[in-house]
């Protein structure tokens, strides 16, 4: 047997253990920098194994398994995420989260999980292998400033040569595999907006400041900066997704909080975006006669797929299509966004979907639904598209 098929085998043979390891960390997620537990869950499968485990950023829960193989070759490194979110699970399965109000609803439990078992493989395979791999589990990937950034910052990854990742998704099932080349992901930002005016009686709106007023105002207009300030060949999103001002049916509030967030797939627009939100809470700060206070945090970058890397990954791909899975498609740009974009921004790589569609569900809940759920069949298709990118990137000479 050749590598592939031997690395192939392992892993259909450690199946119902990466199975294991996903309803295990299904069943205890942690937020994001706060996976300490989930750390050590993954420090110790390592324990006994043959491999170099580090944890490059101090003070946080990222952990990066060295894995050389027995012959020269590329340094590549694969990434899997493994926080929660807060989130209450709504979904009734014998290993449903036993942390109230924490969920691993975006599937991160599934990447640690497969990523486990193909590390595993790799590491009794190790002496067939050219080059080095790099299993990286990384922390924090659902919270701003993000920890992909803090392992890029360490220097741990600085002798990588190519880096890949893959996110499921229940948009199709476990049958397809999606990709798509360039800016594949929107970056992303986030905005809290808080206005201060001047509270009364509603019986006497015209003694008071109404920042209630002002802030719905703020909102309506936030909504012209994409249809009238943006180019409509660019993609552009702004969502407002928390409006607080809580008080009386006769009382008009001195004080709102408006929170939302900014996606773009041109880094160009992200300081564009920010600076057209500042002049709307400007405008309204005038208008309405109140003050403001805007706190705007850059969030990840768009996430460029290089066009090389990507195409290699999509010719082993199809010499596999009808195998292990049976779709490779070209999907369009993802309005969503993924910290894995920091790596991409320094090293040459890919990064693409998983189906994970439950079987018989014609409509399934998508990521970060209460209800979300994974077929876990994914699992191996994962484990044997990034296995089989990963063995021939390491002896590529391109």
């Amino acid at each position: 047997m050749n590598t592939k098929e031997i690395l192939f085998e392992k892993l259909e043979e450690k199946e119902s253990e990466m199975i294991q390891h996903r309803r295990y960390l299904h069943q205890h997620p942690e937020l994001s920098f706060q996976e300490d537990a989930t750390a050590q869950y993954i420090k110790d499968f390592y324990k006994s194994k043959e491999v170099t485990v580090t944890q490059p950023v101090l003070g946080s829960n990222a952990i990066i398994v060295e894995i050389k193989g027995g012959q020269p070759g590329k340094t590549i490194g694969l990434r899997a995420d493994f926080d929660a979110l807060p989130i209450q699970e709504e979904i009734d399965v014998p290993f449903k989260s036993t942390n109230e109000g924490v969920m691993h609803a975006c599937g991160h439990d599934a990447h640690t999980a497969y990523l486990l078992g193909l590390a595993d493989a790799l590491i009794e395979i190790k002496d067939e292998l050219s080059g080095t791999v790099k299993i990286i589990h990384q922390h924090a990937e659902e919270m701003p400033p993000g920890g992909a950034q803090q392992v890029m910052q360490s220097g741990a990854l600085n002798d990588l040569d190519e880096i890949y990742g893959i996110h499921v998704v229940p948009v199709a099932g476990t049958d397809v595999i999606g990709y798509n080349k360039g800016n594949a992901f929107a970056g992303s930002s986030t905005f809290t907006l808080t206005i201060n005016g001047l509270g009364g009686h509603a019986a006497s709106p015209h003694k008071t400041h109404d920042a209630l007023i002002a802030g719905t105002n703020f909102v309506n207009t936030l909504q012209t900066i994409v249809s009238r300030r943006i180019d409509p060949s660019e993609m552009g999103v702004i969502t407002v997704g928390a409006f607080d001002a809580p008080g009386g049916a006769n009382v008009i509030q001195d004080k709102v909080t408006i929170k939302g967030t900014a996606r773009y797939l041109n880094d160009d627009l992200e300081k564009f975006m920010y600076e057209e939100i500042e002049k709307v809470a400007k405008s309204v700060a005038v208008g309405f006669d109140v003050t403001y206070d805007l706190d705007y945090q850059f969030g990840y970058p768009v996430l460029y797929n290089h066009p090389a890397q990507t195409e290699q990954v999509v010719d082993i791909l199809t010499a596999s299509k009808g195998d292990y899975f049976e779709h490779l498609v070209e999907i369009p740009s993802v309005s969503g966004s993924e910290d894995f974009a920091y790596y991409l921004k320094e090293i040459p790589g890919a990064f693409f979907i998983v189906g994970c569609k439950p079987e018989d569900i014609e409509a399934p809940y998508m990521n970060h639904h209460p209800k979300f759920e994974v077929n876990e069949d994914a699992l191996l298709v994962a484990a044997k598209a990034v296995g089989e990118i990963a063995i021939n990137r390491l002896s590529a000479t391109d």
